[in-house]
């Protein structure tokens, strides 16, 4: 089994770091074009809190892989814990999210990701040479990403309904570029219409 811890501190308060991350379809910002990660909520319950079920999908290692994860945990401000609880790519994986506050508008963000893959002795060593570093680059690299996105000098997410964010997702598929270009051309198209 492996773990990953990485942590950053985001300037920007705890509730609206927290906020952010609420929302799992968030996570596939966090992560590079090339892996085109799909996070789409399927059972959400109140405030996407426990008992939320969301299905990932990326490209990772030139492989497609696909698991459900629930939502085990959920403390406002201060701590989500999802776990993976479909048949997937891992015999087991978890990630857990901790927001602490520095003061009132900077909040320390870690993030903690269990995995264990299905592999043999060789396997093993094998992940602990590629896979692990790949898993930590990503990691904080999407630490990094929520950073500048809370900070302003990223994008801004947009909340929208979930039969809303369903229809996008369709659109964005067919437009083949991301969500939030797949936003830009739905206004501007609108904007020349009128």
């Amino acid at each position: 089994m492996a773990t990953i811890s990485k942590e950053v501190i985001i300037n920007a308060p705890a509730k609206e770091v927290f906020t952010y991350f609420a929302r799992p379809e968030h996570m596939s910002e966090q992560f590079p074009k090339e892996i085109g990660l799909n996070v789409v909520p399927i059972e959400v319950k109140e405030g996407f809190g426990v008992g939320t079920i969301f299905r990932i999908v990326g490209n990772f290692g030139g492989k497609v892989l696909e698991w459900d994860c629930e939502t085990l945990e959920y403390i406002p401000e201060r701590r989500i814990v999802a776990k993976q609880v479909s048949d997937g790519p891992f015999k087991k994986w978890s990630i857990t999210v901790e927001f602490e506050p520095v003061d009132e508008s900077s909040t320390r963000t870690r993030m903690i990701v269990d995995y264990d893959l299905p592999l043999s002795f060789i396997g093993s060593i094998m992940d602990k040479i590629k896979i692990e570093k790949e898993a930590e680059r990503g990691i904080e690299n999407g630490l990094y990403r929520v950073k500048a996105l809370l900070e302003g000098t990223g994008s801004i997410p947009v909340y929208i309904t979930l039969d809303a964010y369903r229809k996008l997702l369709k659109v964005k598929e067919s437009m083949n570029c991301s969500v939030s270009e797949a936003i830009v051309r739905l206004v501007e198209n609108k904007a020349v219409a009128n």
